[in-house]
C-alpha cells in the first residue's frame, strides 16, 4: 500500500512539474528564436510580404525572428515542414492561398489541412486576379470576349501557370459558357508573354507581372475578379461590374502556427502580428505591391479558409479537372 502510494505521489508531482514547465514556458515566450517558414524562393510575393511584415514585428516586439525559405512543390513542402513542428510557437507557416485552400481542394492525399493542421493566425494580405487579353483583339469587355470565344472556339485558349489561374480561367466558363483549352506555362510571366504575342486568347493571373504590360500598352485588361477595382487598374471593371459576380477568385497570404499551439502564444502572436500590420509603412507598402493590407484573423480567418475550400471544390468537380 505504502509503494502504491509513494507511486501516486511522485505521479503527481510530475505532473504538476511538467504543468508549471508549460505554464512558464508560455510565459517567457519567446525565449528563443522564431522560425518564419515561408514556401517559396526569396523575393517572390510571399517571401517579400514575410520579411516586410516580421522586420516591422521584430521593431515593436525585440524579439528574435527570422525568416526562412523552403520552397517546393507550390509551398507544400513549407506547409508539411511546418505541421510536424513542435506546437510551441516558435514554427509560423506564411501560407499562401495555393498551398492552403487550392492545395486542400485538389490533393485527395495532401499531408496536411490548412485548418486542421494548423492555428490561422492573421491574413496579411489579398489580391485579386487580372484578366487580360492582346492590345490588338477586338473584344473591349468579358462579354465581347466571351461572345468572340463562342463565334471562334478554334481560337479561344487561355495561359496558366498555376492551379490558381486554371480555377478562375475554368470559374469563367462554367459561368458564361465559353470554350477555352488550358495552355501551361512556368510562370504567370510566361502566361502573360503568351497573350502579348497572339499564342494564346487571355490569362487570368495576378497582378504584378500583369499590371506593367497594360498600364505599358502591351496588354488589355478587361477585368479584375471580385467585387471591387483594383487601385493599381482604376479604369478597369471588376468582374461583378462585368456582370460575372460569382467570379470571385481572390488569392491571400497569412500567417499559421501549428495545430495545439497554447492559446497564450496564440494570442500574444496574433495580437503582435496584427501591429506590424497596423503600421501605415508595412500598409503603404503593400499596396504598392498591388495587394489589399490586412484581412480576418483567427476563428474568421479559419471560417474564410473553409468557404475557400468549399468555392475550389466545386469549381474542381464541376469542371472535372485534375492536378499532378
Amino acid at each position: 500500500m505504502k509503494s502504491s502510494l509513494k507511486i501516486v505521489a511522485l505521479t503527481l508531482a510530475a505532473a504538476l512539474c511538467l504543468g508549471n514547465g508549460s505554464a512558464r514556458a508560455q510565459s517567457d515566450y519567446p525565449n528563443k528564436v522564431i522560425h518564419f517558414v515561408v514556401g517559396f524562393a526569396a523575393g517572390g510575393g510571399n517571401d517579400l510580404f514575410a520579411r516586410l511584415v516580421v522586420q516591422k514585428f521584430q521593431q515593436n516586439t525585440g524579439w528574435n525572428a527570422i525568416v526562412e525559405n523552403k520552397p517546393g512543390a507550390g509551398g507544400r513542402i513549407s506547409s508539411e515542414y511546418a505541421a510536424k513542428q513542435p506546437a510551441d510557437g516558435y514554427t509560423v507557416l506564411v501560407g499562401a492561398t495555393g498551398q492552403m485552400s487550392i492545395a486542400a481542394a485538389i490533393y485527395p492525399n495532401l499531408g496536411y489541412h490548412p485548418t486542421k493542421s494548423f492555428i490561422p493566425l492573421n491574413m496579411i494580405a489579398s489580391f485579386p486576379l487580372v484578366m487580360v487579353v492582346p492590345i490588338d483583339h477586338p473584344a473591349k469587355t468579358v462579354k465581347d470576349l466571351v461572345a468572340w470565344a463562342k463565334a471562334n472556339p478554334d481560337k479561344s485558349n487561355y495561359g496558366t501557370s498555376s492551379p490558381s489561374f486554371t480555377i478562375a480561367s475554368e470559374l469563367l466558363k462554367l459561368k458564361t459558357g465559353m470554350p477555352a483549352v488550358a495552355i501551361p506555362y512556368k510562370s504567370s510571366n510566361e502566361s502573360n508573354l503568351s497573350v502579348v504575342s497572339g499564342q494564346t486568347l487571355f490569362t487570368i493571373t495576378d497582378g504584378p507581372p500583369a499590371i506593367p504590360l497594360v498600364t505599358g500598352g502591351k496588354l488589355r485588361a478587361l477585368a479584375v475578379t471580385g467585387s471591387e477595382r483594383s487601385p493599381e487598374l482604376p479604369d478597369v471593371p471588376s468582374m461583378a461590374e462585368a456582370g460575372y459576380p460569382e467570379v470571385d477568385s481572390q488569392l491571400w497570404s497569412g500567417f499559421f502556427v501549428p495545430a495545439g499551439t497554447p492559446d497564450a502564444i496564440v494570442a500574444k502572436l496574433t495580437a503582435e502580428l496584427g501591429k506590424a500590420l497596423a503600421d501605415a509603412g508595412v500598409r503603404e507598402s503593400l499596396s504598392k505591391m498591388a495587394v489589399k493590407p490586412g484581412g480576418p484573423t483567427g476563428d474568421a480567418f479559419k471560417k474564410y479558409i473553409e468557404a475557400d475550400i468549399k468555392s475550389y471544390t466545386d469549381v474542381v468537380q464541376a469542371a472535372k479537372l485534375t492536378f499532378q
